[in-house]
């Protein structure tokens, strides 16, 4: 659901999550995930609704790849 935000709202968020985006770290673990993602999509895995977790390094469902496993990201 999207979050409702006033115009300037809006535009400012964008412009905070593109240079979170594009911070080097985010920048090779996108890299990462396309490699990772390409390579078993060659071999044939299944990945419909799958994110590729940095934390447990394998594909996980988009839902349980989101927010910590539910503890939150306070403490990550």
């Amino acid at each position: 659901m999207a979050q409702k935000l006033s115009p300037t709202a809006r535009r400012d968020k964008a412009a905070r999550d593109k240079r979170y985006a594009m911070t080097p770290r985010r920048r090779r673990m996108k890299a990462e995930n396309q490699r990772l993602r390409r390579a078993a999509e060659k071999i044939g895995v299944d990945l419909t609704n799958k994110d590729y977790d940095h934390n447990t390094e394998s594909f996980t469902s988009v839902s349980e790849n989101r927010g910590n496993r539910g503890k939150g990201t306070k403490n990550e």
